[in-house]
């Protein structure tokens, strides 16, 4: 049996540049997405909108996102990447503008729409890129550093849109976003590569037989029922997050930028940690690790009574390392199932799986959690908790058979 190479090897300077892109590529879809749930609260004040009202702005994102990366996966393996990347990131860009100039639900919701079908595809081909560039032993290494966008939306991102939505209305952070996608956009025009090794490799050339394939292989469709099941569990709790803490925890608007950051930094710091630490030690003893650590701390969390600031503050640092410690070990694993010529594709459908069904996690979320006025008290949202931890529970199992089967294809002799 081969042993497996831990060896730290240090990245080129174009490796680093790659990694820098991807990372500040990814801080902008996260932050275009994740700073709806810290606005959530102003949102459902200002256009008077009920928690199922807002769970399908959520929703209405990631489910298109979803079908459009059904749409693209049949073509996913048969372009650049980067032609592939600059082509779906301009179209959300342009989908956040429209955010940006939204004033009304049914116009948000339209917005959200046109964003997640160019969003949500940028995830699968960001990470294709990666599978293409990186080796699956060093993989976790990249993946901590190009997932700690999500931190940085959180450090940077989060308190700088609360702020500005705080000034000016919270369509500002959207045309902000937008600003800086826009820069980002002729970095990877004029820095990035092409990506195309996987064009010399011998693959379908019907793009739709290409996706009928992608979709039917069997050990593929554990991959995708393990991500599904992730995001499922991953996405209900958070749209109603910054509602839960100032309703039911009674912190102030004040306070969430704050709240927010110390999170975000904690991203920061945990993400490279366990990504490298995903490479060094079996990944999916990482995983069983950082579920069992969220089940223990979710359910501590949605318990708390009205709590000071630093405590909500240490809660959801603990909530996050357990949130890393499933979501970059899972992620790594899911990279090494596919071959070259379908990495394109499974990663389309993978990111489109995680999406829908964040969407519907989002929707059952605000069918699950109730609110008798804007002002009152979430009801319910410790239901939403305990069932987040039985889809953990769920997910272990799944991800064990992806672990095995990612074991068995390194360990298979090469032609």
């Amino acid at each position: 049996m081969a042993k497996k190479d831990t060896t730290a090897i240090p990245f080129t300077s174009y490796q680093k540049l790659v990694i820098f892109i991807l990372a500040v590529t990814q801080f902008t879809v996260i932050l275009d997405f994740m700073v709806l749930s810290p606005l959530g609260d102003m949102m459902m004040k200002s256009l008077a909108l009920k928690p199922s009202q807002f769970g399908v702005a959520v929703s209405s994102y990631a489910i298109s996102a979803g079908i459009s990366g059904l749409m693209a996966a049949g073509f996913a393996d048969k372009f650049d990447r980067k032609k592939i990347l600059l082509f779906f990131y301009t179209g959300f860009i342009l989908g956040t503008v429209c955010c940006g100039l939204a004033n009304t639900y049914p116009l948000l919701i339209a917005a959200r729409i046109i964003t997640g079908l160019f969003g949500g595809v940028i995830g699968s081909i960001a990470m294709a890129i990666i599978t293409d560039l990186f080796d699956i032993h060093h993989r976790g290494r990249v993946m901590g550093f190009v997932q700690m966008g999500l931190g940085g939306s959180q450090v940077l991102g989060i308190p700088i849109s609360l702020y500005l939505a705080n000034v000016w209305g919270w369509q500002s952070p959207f045309l902000m976003v937008a600003i800086l996608a826009i820069v980002i956009a002729l970095l990877i025009l004029v820095k990035l590569e092409p990506v195309t090794k996987h064009l010399s490799v011998a693959h379908e050339t019907n793009a739709f037989r290409h996706l009928i394939h992608a979709c039917s292989a069997k050990s593929y469709r554990v991959g995708y029922m393990a991500t599904a099941l992730l995001s499922l569990g991953g996405f209900m709790m958070m749209p109603f997050g910054s509602a839960y803490a100032i309703n039911n925890l009674k912190l102030t608007q004040a306070q969430l930028p704050a709240l927010f950051m110390v999170a975000g930094v904690s991203t920061l710091i945990v993400m490279p940690l366990v990504g490298k630490l995903s490479d060094k030690v079996d990944k999916f003893n990482i995983f069983i690790g950082g579920s069992i650590w969220m089940i223990v701390v979710v359910c501590a969390y949605i318990n708390l009574p009205a709590v000071p600031l630093w405590v909500v503050m240490i809660f959801n640092i603990l909530m996050m390392m357990g949130i890393m410690g499933r979501m970059i070990p899972a992620g790594a694993l899911t990279t090494g199932i596919p071959v070259m010529q379908d990495r394109g594709a499974f990663m389309s459908i993978n990111s489109s799986l995680s999406q829908i069904s964040g969407g519907i996690a989002a929707v059952c979320g605000g069918m699950i959690v109730t609110q008798k006025d804007k002002f009152s008290p979430l009801e319910h949202y410790d239901t939403l908790g305990y069932v987040v931890c039985a889809i953990t529970v769920v997910a272990l199992f799944l991800l064990y058979r992806v672990d095995r089967m990612v074991k068995n294809k390194l360990h298979e002799p090469k032609a």
